[in-house]
């Protein structure tokens, strides 16, 4: 009954939603769709947990009256569900049409793709026990609408036809209807079953705010606060394949790779020999639960030079990346991935990609300029990794840990002795309800060589912040970490004019060295409390306990 709903209103809904210039979520001109005769209470109730209450009251209008919250949810599910399969639709028409638009034709490319996760994840959302995999719907939900988000951006960057401006208006509504769906499962699993509790999503700066409703639960988290952990693999570990330089061995990664079973509920090892492997690996959703195993962070190197705009064959950021990640449950472990480009102008040139859930990289180097670690989206874990980059060189919209791991600044490739402005994050959080942002934990915070030389030469020209919002609820937390010298006063720069500044949350935690002075902190960055610091533990941040034990 809910589904035939679902489908039949779904014409109407998608065919009238007002959709802005910005793919912003709408407040005070939201449009009532249908003008619905009576709206249940409990649809009155639901809708109170959504940042687009108007729109939710009009799309769930003929819910039935003796709806529950999981009948309510798994309606506005529903939704997003019919939308991102019409929106895969639209993005293989607009791919037919312009073969000969280099830009729009990459830009459709992902939309395609974005929108099977999309659809994948949240009919993984909907058959889910939201009792007992609350956390595990809210990060599909969560990357569920970040694709949408981040098609209908990408679409932006080449609007240039109706045909273009059609889908991202498409777009825009599967963004606001999957926020609505969020929202609701964020209510259930801070408020619980009561309804009449549900309120709108609060950021962490709003939750602590004594003004903030009193109704909302804030828990105690200075019991769940622990130190890094230190985990023990198992060096015998048998590969199913072995990729060597060797003669007559498998010499390339993605062939090996292509030869892996599909959607596999055991770990395929590909055991990867020390040498230089100069392509461009991808890793497809199908490739579930595959291990790359190098014989050492210098000795397996992965490698490759790709950037943005790559003209003419016309490259995103997403597509970017030297290796790309989608199969859930990926593991690396002692290796080196890198992006080579050193062109005469800044682009983004993203090392790894990664879009998987449940994935962790152990002893590895990511190595670029700009956009080095894109952690587009899910749950991931870092541990003992060494980042290096110039400017926004750990990115993305996912939920991640790194622990234990270096994080070091590069010169600019041009004129690096004149200074230069380097945020190290800009993490994507585009909605409240989104249990996604970056942790640092027991990490190390400095530059290479050969740029801690330029800055100690001139250090006031040479300016590096710990991030910046990228996004309008940008989160991003440094904990017990070491912070050189080359980290600024100010600590966090903006991203533009107040963007984001009274949205975000940007928190530390205990962190020592030069750059970890309290004073002369930007005033919309937080102290995490002792009370609240367990959030951002690996269990309860991506749910590691549940998950990691299986990656070693």
């Amino acid at each position: 009954m809910a589904s035939l709903f679902i489908a039949t209103l779904f014409l109407v809904l998608y065919s009238h939603v007002p959709s802005d210039s910005n793919s912003k979520i709408h407040h005070d001109n939201e449009m009532m769709l249908l003008q619905p005769s009576q709206v249940f209470p409990a649809v009155n109730q639901a809708c109170g947990a959504t940042q687009l209450p108007d729109l939710c009251k009009s799309s769930l209008s003929k819910v039935p009256a003796n709806a529950g919250p999981q009948d309510m949810i798994r309606a506005a599910m529903g939704l997003s569900s019919e939308g991102a399969k019409r929106g895969r639709v639209l993005s293989k028409d607009l791919l037919a049409a312009s073969s000969e638009n280099a830009n729009i034709t990459a830009a459709a490319k992902n939309c395609v793709e974005f929108m099977d996760y999309s659809t994948e994840l949240v009919a993984k959302s909907r058959t889910a026990s939201l009792e007992g995999r609350i956390k595990d719907v809210k990060a599909w939900m969560s990357a569920a609408l970040a694709y949408a988000y981040d098609c209908a951006s990408d679409l932006r960057y080449v609007n240039t036809s109706q045909k273009v401006s059609a889908v991202i208006r498409h777009m825009d509504s599967v963004t606001n209807f999957t926020s609505n769906a969020l929202s609701m499962v964020d209510a259930l699993d801070t408020y619980g079953n009561n309804m009449a509790l549900w309120r709108p999503p609060k950021t962490e700066r709003q939750s602590s705010n004594p003004t903030s409703n009193s109704q909302h639960r804030i828990a105690d988290y200075s019991t769940n606060f622990e130190g890094n952990h230190e985990r023990i693999f198992d060096t015998a570990m048998l590969p199913n394949m072995t990729v060597s330089k060797e003669k007559g061995a498998v010499s390339s990664i993605q062939a090996a790779v292509n030869s892996a079973p599909d959607y596999s509920a055991q770990k395929f090892v590909i055991r990867i020999r020390a040498g230089v492997y100069e392509e461009i690996v991808r890793v497809p959703r199908s490739k579930t639960n595959l291990v790359f195993v190098g014989e050492g962070m210098d000795r397996t190197v992965i490698k490759g030079s790709r950037y943005v705009p790559s003209l003419p064959g016309a490259v995103t950021i997403y597509d970017s990346a030297i290796v790309g990640v989608n199969g859930d449950g990926f593991v690396a472990r002692d290796l080196t991935i890198e992006n080579t480009y050193s062109g005469p102008k800044t682009h983004q040139a993203v090392a790894l990609r990664v879009d998987s859930d449940l994935s962790a990289f152990y002893n590895c180097a990511f190595l670029s300029h700009q956009d080095t670690l894109y952690t587009h989206t899910l749950r991931q874990f870092y541990q003992n990794c060494t980042i290096e980059g110039t400017h926004d060189f750990i990115f993305g919209n996912a939920a991640a840990v790194l622990e234990g791991s270096t994080i070091r600044v590069r010169p600019r490739q041009l004129k690096s002795k004149y200074g230069e402005k380097d945020p190290l994050t800009a993490q994507g959080r585009t909605d409240p309800a989104q249990s996604t942002g970056f942790v640092f934990r027991g990490c190390s915070v400095d530059g290479t060589e050969e740029y801690m030389k330029d800055f100690k030469a001139n250090p006031s020209v040479h300016m590096v912040f710990l991030g910046r919002p990228w996004k309008m609820y940008s989160r991003t937390v440094f904990m017990t970490s070491y912070l050189g010298q080359l980290i600024r006063p100010e600590g966090w720069m903006p991203w533009n004019g107040s963007f984001a500044l009274d949205t975000l949350f940007y928190g530390e935690f205990r962190n020592y060295g030069p750059g970890a002075k309290m004073n002369g902190r930007v005033p919309w960055c937080s102290q995490v409390s002792d009370k609240s610091v367990g959030m951002y533990s690996v269990e309860n941040f991506i749910q590691g306990d549940q998950w990691i034990p299986a990656t070693q």
